[in-house]
C-alpha cells in the first residue's frame, strides 16, 4: 500500500510546488527586464534634456555646422555610456540624422526594433516596453524617447542595450527557486514518508498480526501503535475479535478432550465386556469379531481426537535440533514396520540445524513414515532426505505408492478426511491433521505432491532461525 500511495503524495506535491514556482520564475524575469527597462528609461530621459538645448543651426535639422559645447557635452556622455556599459545610444532628428551618437558607426536601422521605437517616438510618446527577454533568448532591450522643443518633437534618442547581463541575472534567480524548489520537494517527500509510515503503521502490524492467527499462533495480538485514531479503533476491536475467537476455539478444543477422555472408560469396559461375550459363543463368530474390531476402531478415533486436542493446546518447546540426527532415529524405529511389510526403507540424513520441538518434530515425523509405510505397496521403496537451504530445514518424505490426484492433494491432511481408494487401510483420518498441528505450533509447515512416476511427496518444513516475528512493523 505505501508504494501506492507514496508516488501519489509525491506527484501531488511535485504539482503544487511547479504551481508556485513556474508564476515565481516568471515574474522574476519580468521583474529584472522592468528594472532595466525604467534604467533605460531613465537615461534616454537624461540624454533628451542634454539634447533638447543643442542649438540646431542649419536648416531641415542637419548637425549643427557650428561647434556647440551642448553638443560636445552630449556626445561625451553617450561615448562615455558605450564604453562603459557597451550600450549603444544615439539622439536622431526628424529626418534620421544623427545629432550625437556612441558609437559614431551606429546609425539608424530601416527595418526592426529600433526603427519601430523610433517611429513611436516621433509620435511624442515613449515607445512600447520591449517584449520579454528569457534566459535562452539572445535578445536586446530599445528604448525611445522624444527631444521635444517647443511642443515640437524635433529629435529622438535611442538606446540599443545587450542582455546578457540581465539574462544571467534572471538565470541566477531561476536557480535560487530552483534549489528552493528541490529542498521544498525533499522536505515534502520526508514529510510524506513519515505520514504514510505513521498512517500504514498500524495496517501492517494489523497485517502481520492477521497473518499469524491464520498460521496457528492464536496468541498474536496488535501491539499498540500509532496512526490515526480510526485504525487504533479497529486495532482494538481486531484484538477483541481475536480474544474471542480464541476463547471459542478453546472451549471447542476443551470439549474435543473432555469429551474423548470421558468416552474412552466406558469404550474400555464396553470393549472389555465383548471379549468376555465372546469367551461364551463359539470360536469365530463373524458379529462379535465385527463388534470387537469396530470398539477398536473408535478407540483409535477417541485416542487420535485427544492427541489434535492436546496438539492444537499445547505450547511448543523450540530449540536447536538436529534435524538429520531425529530423522534417521524415526527412520531406524520405522525399519522393523518396513520390513515386516515388504516395503524398503531408505534414507539420506546429514547433519542439518534447525528451530524445533524434538518431541513434536518427532511426532510428526512419525506421522509421515507411518502414512507413508501404510499405502506403499511390498517390494516399492520409502525415502527420507533431509536437506538445507533459504533459512529452512526439510524432511522429504516420498513413497511409491498409489499417490493422489490433484483435488485429493488439495484436501489432505483435513480433518476425518481419507481417499475413498483407501478406505479399506486402517485409520482415522486424522494423522496428517495431527502433524500440520504440531508443526504450526513450532513455526514449522508441512506440504503434499506428486512423485514421479507415482507416489506421494510431504515435504516437512522447519525454520533453522529462531527469531520469531510476533509482527513486522517496517514490511510494506
Amino acid at each position: 500500500m505505501r508504494t501506492r500511495l507514496l508516488p501519489l503524495l509525491i506527484v501531488l506535491m511535485a504539482a503544487v510546488l511547479l504551481a508556485l514556482g513556474v508564476p515565481l520564475a516568471i515574474s522574476v524575469a519580468r521583474a529584472e527586464q522592468q528594472r532595466v527597462v525604467v534604467d533605460r528609461i531613465d537615461d534616454t530621459a537624461r540624454f533628451a534634456a542634454l539634447a533638447q538645448f543643442v542649438t540646431e543651426s542649419t536648416p531641415g535639422g542637419s548637425r549643427p555646422a557650428t561647434t556647440d559645447e551642448r553638443l560636445e557635452t552630449l556626445q561625451t556622455e553617450l561615448t562615455s555610456y558605450h564604453e562603459v556599459y557597451d550600450i549603444r545610444a544615439g539622439v536622431f532628428y526628424r529626418n534620421q540624422i544623427p545629432m550625437a551618437n556612441a558609437p559614431t558607426t551606429w546609425f539608424l536601422p530601416q527595418t526592426g526594433e529600433v526603427r519601430d521605437a523610433f517611429g513611436e517616438a516621433l509620435l511624442s510618446r515613449r515607445s512600447h516596453d520591449p517584449q520579454q527577454v528569457w534566459p535562452w533568448e539572445d535578445g536586446r532591450l530599445v528604448v525611445a524617447s522624444p527631444v521635444i522643443r517647443d511642443g515640437d518633437v524635433v529629435a529622438v534618442v535611442v538606446t540599443d542595450s545587450p542582455t546578457d547581463a540581465m539574462r544571467s541575472r534572471t538565470l541566477r534567480g531561476w536557480l535560487v527557486i530552483g534549489a528552493g524548489e528541490i529542498a521544498a520537494m525533499l522536505l515534502a517527500v520526508g514529510a510524506a514518508l513519515r505520514l504514510t509510515g505513521w498512517v500504514l503503521r498500524p495496517v501492517r502490524v494489523l497485517d502481520a498480526t492477521t497473518h499469524d492467527i491464520a498460521t496457528g499462533r492464536l496468541k498474536s495480538r496488535v501491539a499498540p501503535s500509532g496512526g490515526p485514531p480510526e485504525l487504533r479503533r479497529l486495532a482494538r476491536s481486531f484484538n477483541e475479535m481475536a480474544d474471542h475467537v480464541e476463547d471459542v476455539l478453546e472451549q471447542q478444543r476443551a470439549f474435543v478432550a473432555d469429551a474423548s477422555h470421558q468416552l474412552r472408560n466406558p469404550l474400555s469396559a464396553l470393549l472389555l465386556r465383548i471379549e468376555l461375550l465372546a469367551l461364551e459363543l463359539p470360536e469365530g463368530n463373524e458379529e462379535i469379531a465385527s463388534v470387537q474390531a469396530e470398539g477398536k476402531r473408535l478407540a483409535r478415533v477417541l485416542d487420535d481426537l485427544l492427541d489434535l486436542a492436546l496438539a492444537e493446546h499445547s505450547e511448543a518447546d523450540l530449540k536447536v535440533t538436529d534435524i538429520g540426527a531425529l530423522a534417521a532415529e524415526r527412520l531406524a524405529a520405522w525399519s522393523p514396520t518396513a520390513e515386516a511389510k515388504g516395503v524398503r526403507l531408505e534414507g539420506n540424513c546429514p547433519p542439518t540445524t534447525g528451530w524445533a520441538d524434538p518431541v513434536t518434530l518427532s511426532s510428526a515425523l512419525d506421522a509421515v513414515i507411518d502414512n507413508a509405510v501404510k499405502f506403499t505397496p511390498p517390494d516399492e521403496t520409502v525415502r527420507v532426505t533431509v536437506t538445507s537451504g533459504g533459512g529452512t530445514a526439510t524432511v522429504e518424505v516420498t513413497d511409491n505408492g498409489p499417490g493422489l490426484t490433484g483435488e485429493e492433494l488439495s484436501r489432505v491432511g483435513d480433518r476425518f478426511w481419507r481417499s475413498g481408494r483407501h478406505q479399506n487401510v486402517k485409520g482415522s483420518g486424522l494423522g496428517l491433521s495431527i502433524c500440520r498441528a504440531l508443526l504450526a505450533a513450532g513455526d514449522g509447515s508441512i506440504t503434499f505432491d506428486h512423485h514421479e512416476p507415482h507416489g506421494l511427496t510431504v515435504t516437512v518444513t522447519v525454520p533453522r532461525s529462531g527469531a520469531r516475528k510476533e509482527a513486522r512493523p517496517d514490511s510494506d
